[in-house]
């Protein structure tokens, strides 16, 4: 972009980025593939960082254009995005990201606006509002994820990746096992919040690039060990198998290394709350809820917490024993199961059948004042969060978080 343009727009550049927020609403999602099939044309090392499982299902690109719209819709005031900008922090330091990178996705994302747009749209002066426009999200985004390096480092974390031994592999249910976790050196681990993640990094024999995942912790915090607890995923129709989730299940043992990033992530137990703990999971997404679980049973002891579960049978139920030895010995914590497709071994073993619905919660849940936190595949997500609403639970008690990329799930 000539500079003398640059300079003629900047008096003007929010308003012109404004201006494009109808185009983006329109064919934000078209832009942003288009980005991402030229990032990694012109810089395929990239491939080593970048998801290239959700590449193909399209959530990246829907997921960055919907960053994109709302940085152009609050361009006035950048600090309104904050919250939707913290998750895609937390993620970027999980992997990794450095300064470098921000001036290389400036370039291929405005060469795809001018490319799916056209030149007649997307003028000389379009594109150099958002050059300027780019250079201030980035700023932010590379400041705050600055800060975030600094307090993992002063925490007694790492930046960048370090070497952990499989201590212990624990088959969990016919799809998901648990991986303990112990650091290679020796050493202490850093205190992390309860629902945080941390990303593997896994160098696979035969494939072309780097893969990184990231897995909640399914631990309280301690200094000692991590456990993450790994749901294989199978060939589902044209969904391809796991690549990550399949080695891990196939290749390592205990005495396996892996190497992790320091934990991340902004959906966490507020441990400053005393009201009653309301957890509900959907499958894997029970990782987290039992994070917090655990740290609620040590650090909270007099808190009242309901753990309501959702699975497609006993074969598929994690950690089952676990939670009913906490039912069993605690007096404060209650749990229920739900099965929507139970086996005859299931009998006796299940409080209901079918799915967690807005009339079951009203029968069980001790009050609505209280703090909601749940997890689990995208339509669970969406269910329980329509299940909330309907009991007129108040916004600031939800709390979320979905796997892969961010997704609107209040629609």
């Amino acid at each position: 972009m000539a500079t003398e343009t640059v300079n003629r727009v900047k008096s003007d550049y929010k308003e012109i980025v404004k201006a494009t927020v109808p185009i983006l609403q329109e064919r934000g999602a078209e832009i942003t593939a288009r980005f991402y099939q030229l990032l990694f044309q012109n810089h395929p090392e990239l491939k080593n960082i970048f998801n290239q499982t959700n590449q193909r299902k399209g959530d990246q690109s829907v997921a960055l254009a919907n960053m994109v719209y709302a940085a152009a819709l609050h361009i006035d005031n950048l600090a309104e995005i904050i919250p939707q900008v913290m998750p895609v922090a937390h993620k970027h330091t999980s992997l990794n990201i450095k300064p470098e990178y921000y001036p290389i996705v400036g370039e291929n994302l405005l060469m795809a606006m001018r490319q799916v747009l056209g030149e007649e749209v997307a003028t000389d002066e379009v594109i150099a509002a958002w050059e300027i426009a780019y250079g201030e999200i980035a700023a932010a985004f590379i400041g705050i994820e600055k800060e975030m390096y600094a307090e993992n480092v002063k925490k007694g974390g790492w930046t960048d990746y370090k070497d952990f031994k499989v201590v212990d592999k624990v088959k969990e249910s016919d799809v998901i096992t648990s991986f303990y976790l112990e650091p290679a050196d020796g050493g202490k681990l850093p205190t992390f919040k309860p629902g945080q993640y941390v990303t593997v990094k896994a160098d696979i024999d035969g494939e072309d690039y780097t893969h990184q995942r990231q897995y909640s912790l399914s631990c309280a915090p301690n200094e000692k060990t991590f456990r993450i607890s790994v749901k294989r995923e199978d060939p589902i129709g044209e969904n391809p198998a796991g690549i990550v989730s399949n080695y891990l299940h196939r290749d390592v043992e205990e005495g396996s290394i892996l190497s992790l990033s320091c934990p991340s992530g902004d959906f966490v137990l507020d441990m400053n709350d005393t009201r009653p703990l309301i957890l509900l999971s959907g499958g894997v997404g029970l990782t987290p809820m039992m994070s917090m679980l655990e740290s609620a049973l040590i650090w909270q002891p007099e808190r009242e917490v309901l753990f309501i579960h959702a699975a497609r049978s006993g074969k598929f139920h994690a950690m089952k024993e676990r939670l009913q030895e906490v039912t069993k010995t605690c007096k404060q914590v209650t749990s229920y199961t739900v099965y929507d497709h139970p086996t005859e071994t299931d009998a006796g073993q299940f409080d209901r059948e079918g799915f967690i619905d807005a009339a079951f919660l009203k029968d069980v849940l001790p009050t609505n004042d209280a703090a909601f936190y749940f997890c689990g595949p995208k339509g669970f997500m969406r269910a329980m969060y329509q299940n909330l609403k309907s009991l007129d639970v108040a916004e600031d008690d939800i709390h979320f978080e979905i796997f892969g990329p961010a997704t609107d799930i209040k629609g």
